[in-house]
């Protein structure tokens, strides 16, 4: 008796996702810290502070 269906390999597609969403893990969990570092900046100083930097920033290239 034949079976219905033919046995088929396991891909390591899925392997492959977890090993590729390492990197993005790291990305997402570096701009998290980075955002709330600022945040934390932003009330710690206020805004006046973060206004100078970028108009400083701004002059400096241009």
């Amino acid at each position: 008796m034949q079976p219905l269906s033919a046995p088929q390999e396991i891909s390591s597609g899925s392997a492959g996702r977890r090993a590729a969403s390492a990197p993005v893990m790291a990305a997402v969990a570096l701009g998290v810290v980075l955002v709330a570092g600022a945040g934390i900046l932003w009330a710690q100083y206020g805004t006046a502070v973060f206004f100078e930097m970028i108009a400083a920033g701004f002059s400096a290239c241009f």
